[in-house]
């Protein structure tokens, strides 16, 4: 799912812009039907499942940018659909057409993962419906050709080295098991990994994700004969904390480390407090507390929690569309062109999209999670090399 996001001081741009610029009005010439209030976005992503904790925590931060919004604009609301896909390739087609039959769904925030990405993208691009994603983070996604694919997030080829970095600069592991879950994401991320490392990665094997393997005994038995100095996950947080309970459980205490489709406290959950101890988690992306302005605080009030892995590039990938709304661009069409020229700042990172619908790279920043005493913290942002 998700490098080296450039954190600008003052980020009111993209808020100003959403809370200024042309009013949301019939007179619009990307008005369709004479009417540029009652539209919608979606947030699409897991909000039940095995994944569901990283797409909670980035449908909360897509809620409070619409009731932001709304309380601004009480006389033309957006209207927030949510949908869930539980993280599934196999759900994502059907979720997405229902969100291209809905004519008055305009943009979507997601889809949230790397699979139902590449499941749904081919729909999305033949609707014009615009998506941005703020965690897919699958490079491949944007060699598609689709022109309404957008990444609020750095690639993999961002995260995946800079994991590799961490290992071979911090850790110093010269003895490293790669695993992977066999996803879209979990693969991608793991050959980055083992691209970088070469020679150091003296053993490999696959799991199976989605909350389909719960016993690992045969990967932990090859990772412990291999005494190896780090082990390299790609892949999310339920499959990662059961492994990291089980290599414990063997003797094994070589550091875990993954990207961030396990960088959430639901990783601990999964692992218990003993075993994720020392656990290191990369994301492309800031720490959620650092975000600008007021966010955290608004945040924790409508939700009753701090902001998780991506509540805030969530946020700005609904406050890019919020902005081209109230800037009148009510069609389909109008939302892509918006979108595609869009550049600004918002709470987590300075956005400008490149080609394939990239965040431009002299944004993004990729940052190491420890955990620590039962909790995930920042741990350093990793340099480029």
């Amino acid at each position: 799912m998700r490098q080296k996001l450039a954190r600008v001081i003052g980020g009111v741009a993209m808020l100003a812009l959403v809370a200024g610029g042309t009013a949301c009005s019939s007179g619009s010439d990307d008005t369709a039907s004479g009417d540029a209030c009652g539209n919608k976005i979606a947030f699409f992503g897991a909000l039940t499942g095995p994944s569901a904790a990283l797409g909670i925590n980035e449908n909360n931060g897509v809620k409070l940018a619409v009731d932001k919004y709304n309380k601004e604009n009480a006389d033309c609301k957006v209207e927030l659909v949510p949908l869930d896909s539980q993280g599934s390739p196999d759900q994502a087609p059907q979720l997405a057409q229902k969100a291209i039959d809905d004519a008055k769904i305009l943009g979507i925030v997601g889809p949230a993962y790397s699979g139902e990405s590449e499941a749904a993208g081919p729909l999305f691009n033949e609707a014009g419906l615009v998506t941005i994603t703020p965690s897919a983070t699958r490079p491949s996604l944007s060699e598609q050709g689709w022109k309404t694919f957008f990444r609020a997030v750095g690639n993999d080829f961002s995260q995946g080295p800079a994991a590799g970095n961490y290992i071979k600069n911090v850790l110093k592991a010269d003895k490293v098991f790669v695993i992977d879950d066999q996803s879209a994401y979990g693969a991608g991320l793991a050959d980055e990994v083992k691209k970088l490392l070469g020679p150091a990665v003296v053993g490999s094997d696959k799991v199976q994700g989605e909350g389909k393997q719960v016993e690992f005994s045969a990967v932990v038995t090859k990772v412990k004969a291999a005494n190896v100095k780090a082990i390299f996950f790609g892949g999310y947080y339920q499959e990662a904390g059961l492994i990291r309970k089980q290599l414990t459980a063997a003797g094994v205490t070589a550091p875990l480390i993954a990207g961030d489709g396990v960088n959430d406290a639901a990783y601990i959950t999964s692992a218990g407090a003993a075993a994720a101890e020392g656990t290191i988690l990369t994301c492309p992306c800031q720490p959620a507390a650092e975000a600008r302005g007021t966010f955290v605080e608004e945040y924790k009030a409508l939700n009753g929690a701090d902001p998780g892995t991506y509540s805030d590039t969530a946020y700005d990938a609904a406050n890019i569309l919020l902005a081209g709304i109230k800037a009148g661009k009510t069609t389909r069409e109008g939302l892509l062109e918006f979108v595609k020229g869009y550049s600004g700042e918002g709470v987590a990172a300075s956005y400008k999209f490149v080609e394939g619908g990239e965040l431009d790279p002299a944004q993004v920043k990729v940052w190491a999670f420890k955990v620590v005493g039962g909790k995930v913290v920042p741990d350093q942002e990793i340099p480029k090399s």
